[in-house]
């Protein structure tokens, strides 16, 4: 039986185009890894940056089945670096697997690394706590509670709505847990907060903004649940976009504002504009028709997927086509029982996709699916999709967006192997890297 090193290694050789720290970060995102006690943060009062739960679980185990780590949190992140196959910098999202072959442990001269089939392959760096999550607002709760910052600080990820309004077996997307997330951390006791307050959110930015002195935290994200009524009295580009004024008008040009949402009308689009949004991702999930009415049936309840594309298309009218950047979940193509059985099949898909909106100036992005395990995909689909499709798919992105002149997406950070701190995918680590000035 072939091991996830002869895995990993044989795709490395195979794909030489494709940096072997993206190999390695992608097999991470798709199946998680363990970590000893001893690799654990101590929550809010450690020296470690903790793991913020902010809009997703990102976990392959529910909170009562993680044990230790989910009482004393794991890192938000972590950054690979050296061992046998020479890895530059390379920032990972941390998504718990027990029984994942990689485990984060210190090695017999108490160096902290990350371990794969028993054999150390990277030296683990942990994110520092950084001055502002060491304090509160005037009620008590967290900054990271109200504005985690992930990507290595890079972004300030402000999920203010926790909930979904497509909500049931017959309108919630088949890959994600958002509602589920919510109800496992209420039913924990841990404070979840449903709908942020915008005085609240402002309260939260100003101590990132007062104790950020180095100005790591460049971005800000609006993203929550689908609105297909109203919260707050507010239909979704009102309730997303109240944030966004409130922001400019207190920190103006102070970072870089982005909104995850629907593909809304026009006008809509317009007034996210007009609010200070300046990217817009509003994400198509899937390309395959099949796959996304079968894995997106709110969406295709309530907007359709021609017409999403269509919204898509004219919302890069408003904010010009670099700044439109729609995400897609990448490796749901393969998941049974509905998905393409082979990995040439999926990646034609996708690639059609990547070239539909490409070759219209719109470079989409995308997360590497992690499937939690209370959503219908993630039940059937524990072990994900193969890590060959994960890497084939960067050798595609990369194809494709050069053939079509685009460069690495605004409000990202840095690309290139060894500079990006995008860590939920490694698409910024397989582009090339900014010239210098």
């Amino acid at each position: 039986m072939q091991s996830r090193t002869d895995l990993v290694e044989d795709l490395m050789g195979r794909f030489p185009n494709v940096p072997r720290e993206a190999v390695i970060k992608e097999d991470l995102l798709r199946g998680g890894l363990a970590f000893d006690d001893s690799a654990l943060s101590d929550n809010e009062g450690g020296d470690v940056k903790p793991k913020s739960y902010f809009i997703f679980s990102f976990d392959h185990r529910t909170l009562p089945e993680l044990g230790t780590a989910a009482l004393r949190r794991p890192p938000e992140e972590i950054v690979l670096t050296g061992g046998p196959y020479d890895l530059r910098r390379t920032v990972v999202s941390v998504r718990i697997n027990p029984d994942s072959p990689y485990r984060v442990k210190a090695d017999d001269d108490g160096r902290l690394m990350l371990f794969l089939d028993g054999r150390a392959i990277a030296d683990v760096g942990l994110p520092p706590m950084p001055d502002y999550y060491r304090h509160t607002l005037a009620n008590g709760k967290q900054v990271m509670e109200v504005a985690p910052t992930i990507q290595w600080g890079y972004l300030v990820y402000l999920t203010v709505f926790r909930v979904c309004q497509y909500f049931g077996a017959k309108e919630e997307c088949q890959y994600c847990d958002i509602n589920h997330n919510w109800r496992q951390h209420k039913a924990a006791g841990r404070p979840y907060t449903g709908v942020k307050p915008v005085d609240e959110v402002l309260e939260a930015l100003a101590i990132i903004d007062k104790y950020d002195t180095a100005r790591t935290s460049t971005a800000y994200t609006l993203t929550g649940g689908s609105v297909t009524s109203k919260v707050d009295g507010l239909a979704e580009a009102d309730f997303y976009g109240r944030y966004a004024q409130a922001i400019e008008e207190r920190f103006p040009g102070r970072w870089i504002g982005k909104v995850v949402a629907q593909a809304l009308p026009r006008a809509d689009v317009q007034r996210f504009h007009d609010y200070g949004i300046r990217i817009y991702h509003p994400n198509y999930e899937v390309w395959d028709k099949r796959l996304f009415e079968l894995y997106c049936p709110g969406k295709e309840r309530y907007v359709g997927r021609e017409e999403w594309h269509r919204r898509i298309l004219e919302s890069a009218e408003v904010f010009g086509p670099r700044n439109v950047i729609p995400n897609f979940v990448a490796g749901v193509e393969m998941a049974e029982p509905f998905g393409f059985t082979s990995v040439n099949e999926a990646i034609d898909s996708t690639a059609e996709g990547l070239q539909y909106f490409m070759s219209r100036g719109i470079t989409p992005r995308f997360t590497t699916w992690c499937p939690e395990p209370t959503t219908p995909l993630g039940k059937t689909n524990p072990h994900g999709a193969p890590l060959e499709y994960h890497v084939r798919l960067l050798e595609t992105y990369r194809a494709i967006m050069d053939a079509n002149g685009l460069s690495s997406p605004p409000g990202y950070g840095p690309p290139g192997p060894g500079n990006a701190v995008f860590s939920v995918s490694s698409f910024m680590d397989t582009l090339e890297p900014n010239p210098i000035p």
